[in-house]
Order: structure tokens, then sequence, then C-alpha cells
């Protein structure tokens, strides 16, 4: 049994070790110098570097001291890249948005609310909102998948009793030239955007241009509570302005963000596995109450679908009520 354990522990510490040679390597070849030729060639002198100490140097302990001198490096390197505001950005991401508060009143600059007539080819309109926070009465979701059903983008959104939406979508600032790669994501090649719109914007450009499959969920969130997870939002975006940060696709992506905002306002917000696997998100707020259940989850979920109705749509200001159109209604909010 000893020897078991033993044989065990000397796996897993080489896949640890492994794990971390690659990962040093692919940090020097992604986030490296922007000569390819030269980013290979020390992302292959790292990786050697590495497992030569490992395989050759004896004793273990001086091996293991020489990889992690050789891992350090990388990681404080790595660690050193600073994001930018200051770069040629694609213009759907060119302007960043900006809050004032003063009360119950907000003011949000450079909201984005583009005509578009195609994906890539779109008519700018960069707006300047007010929202009164004493009308707020509710909190949405989308849930939007374009590929595998284990992996979703989303967005919440705020609902206000005068009929606004804010609508707001973590996502990475791609330069001009630049588009995702979900691989690059794990490293620092994209800078965190918040993109703060008006639904038929952001919303309809991937029922309706994009062609993703899009639910929206009113969740069962006091009005209090949205207007806590808002301002917590606003505060996240004005320190983007100042100081930008990097996007994660692990860490600091679309969900993880959100739950972050969350757990700054709720105690007790859950560690799950579909926070990372978000395309399953849907399952764990109706298992926590959180959306309606009235119905069974497949009923529920085929009736929170709304790109018949999107489609059926202009993109104009109707979109926002039209799609809510025949949703399960938003769970009672808790007593207390």
């Amino acid at each position: 049994m000893r020897a078991i354990t033993k044989g065990l522990g000397r796996l897993l510490l080489w896949i640890i070790l492994l794990a971390a040679t690659a990962w040093g390597g692919a940090a020097l070849w992604f986030d490296g110098p922007g000569s390819r030729p030269l980013a290979a060639l020390l992302a292959m002198l790292y990786s050697l570097a590495s497992l030569a100490s490992l395989l050759m140097l004896r004793p273990r302990r001086r091996a293991y001291a020489v990889f992690v001198a050789l891992f350090g490096v990388v990681l404080v390197w790595w660690l050193s890249l600073a994001p930018s505001n200051e770069r040629d950005w694609q213009p759907d991401v060119a302007r960043l948005p900006t809050a004032e508060i003063q009360g119950d009143k907000v003011t949000i600059h450079n909201v984005r609310n583009f005509d578009y007539r195609s994906e890539t080819d779109f008519t700018e309109h960069w707006e300047t909102r007010s929202y009164d926070l004493s009308k707020l009465r509710g909190l949405d979701l989308f849930v939007i998948y374009w590929g595998s059903p284990s992996i979703a983008h989303t967005i919440l959104s705020w609902d206000f009793e005068d009929g606004q939406q804010l609508a707001v979508s973590i996502e990475t600032r791609k330069e001009v030239g630049e588009s995702y790669s979900a691989v690059r994501g794990f490293f620092r090649q994209f800078e965190l955007y918040y993109v703060i719109a008006d639904e038929r914007d952001v919303v309809g450009v991937r029922t309706n241009h994009r062609h993703e499959d899009v639910y929206l969920y009113p969740l069962r969130t006091p009005p209090a509570r949205a207007r806590a997870i808002l301002l917590d939002y606003l505060k996240g975006i004005n320190r983007l302005a100042e100081h930008p940060g990097w996007y994660n696709a692990l860490s600091t992506n679309c969900t993880t963000t959100i739950r972050l905002h969350v757990a700054d306002v709720i105690a007790g917000v859950p560690h799950d596995w579909r926070w990372l696997a978000n395309g399953y998100l849907d399952e764990l707020l109706y298992e926590l109450g959180v959306v309606n259940r009235e119905r069974p989850f497949a009923e529920f979920k085929k009736l929170s679908y709304i790109n018949p109705k999107a489609k059926a749509l202009p993109l104009d200001s109707h979109f926002s009520a039209a799609i809510r159109e025949g949703l399960p209604p938003r769970p009672a909010p808790p007593a207390n």
C-alpha cells in the first residue's frame, strides 16, 4: 500500500512539473516577443532546460531547485506584463464606459447602441444615458451559446420600471486584426472590457446576425440587491477606465467576473463547477431557485429561448419588451 501511495505521489508530482513546463513554454510563445521565431526559440529553450534539469541533475533537490528557479523567472516576467488602454482597438470596443453616481441618479457615458446591418457592418452610436436607481425593479440573465453546450457567454441586464434595460457584457477588448482564441484567453493577450449597451445592440447582434442561441432568464433578485450589484459593477467599470486589467479565460471571464461582483454583495455564493462550465449555469440557478421553477427545467428552458421572437423583430426600441413576451415570470423575491 505504501509503495502504491508513493508511486501515485510521484505521478502527481510529474504531472504538476510537466504542466508547469508546458505553461511556461506557452506563456513565452503567446506573450513573449512579437517576433514569432524568437518567441518559439525562447519557449523551446525554456522547455528543454526545465526538462533537462529534472532528468539530468542530481541530487533531486538540486534538480527541483533549478526547475523552480527557471519557472520563477518566467512567472515573474509574465506577472510584470502590464495591460493598457492605449491600443488600436476594434470599433465596437474603442470607447471605455464610465459612470457618474449621484444618489439615485446614475449617468453612464459611452453606452453602445449600434445599428447593425451585419455582424461587421454597422453604424456607431455611443450615447450618454441616465438611470434612476429608485426605478430599478429586477435583474435578468442572458445565456448565449455559439458551439459547445458546456460553454456559453453570459450577460446581466438591469430592468427599470420606465422600460429601460441596462445590459452589461464582460468581454475581451480586441485590437484591430485580433480575433478571440480560447487558448490565448488563458494568457495575457486581451484586456478586460465591459460592454454597456442597449439590449438591441449587445443581444440583437447575437440573435439576428451571429445566429447564436440566446436564452433569457428573469432572476429572483430584490431591487435593493440588484442595485448593489449594479453599483459594484460600475465601481469596477470606473476602475478599469483608470487602471486597465487583463481578461483571463479561467479566472476573469464573462461568468466568473459576474460571480465576483455578486459575491461582493451576497454572502455565501456557492462554489460550483458550473460557474466554469457556464453552459450549465442555468441549471445551477434553477436548483437554487433563482429562476422560475413552476415547470420542469427542460420546459422552462424551452420557454426562455428568445431567438424566434428576436429574429421576427427589427432591432428597434421595442426589442427588449418583445423578447420578454411569454417568458416564465420572474420569481417573487425572498421576503427578507
